[in-house]
């Protein structure tokens, strides 16, 4: 049975939690609907993040990405919707979300979320 899309992010713990490192996703192939004209709309989605206590997991961050194919959304909304559900569920030191959207009408957008835990 195939799995389907889900906004479930899934953890687990990280195994080096005693030092800062980054982890890198790419999703070249993120796809979503323009919430105006309902047209599918295309994105190379980066994140980047350093772990605190916590790590995502890969497949469940596949169909977390693959559950907005048929959602209207706003570049600026559903990129800071993924980093706020990111933060939510790992709760990272670090984490930059950069949501690089293919030209439509004539213009490229770029939407960058950065995040960073506060000290103390």
């Amino acid at each position: 049975m195939p799995s389907e899309p889900s906004k479930d992010l899934q953890t687990f713990p990280n195994p080096a939690s005693e030092r800062d490192y980054e982890i890198a996703f790419d999703v070249p192939e993120f796809t979503c609907l323009c919430p105006m004209t309902g047209q599918p709309d295309f994105a190379h989605f980066k994140i980047r993040y350093v772990p605190d206590e916590l790590c995502v997991e890969l497949k469940s961050l596949k169909f977390y990405m693959w559950s907005y194919r048929n959602e209207g959304a706003f570049h600026e909304k559903v990129t800071n919707t993924i980093a706020d559900d990111i933060i939510r569920a790992i709760k990272p030191r670090k984490l930059t979300v950069v949501g690089d959207f293919f030209v439509r009408g004539g213009i490229g957008t770029v939407v960058t979320v950065t995040h960073e835990k506060k000290k103390g």
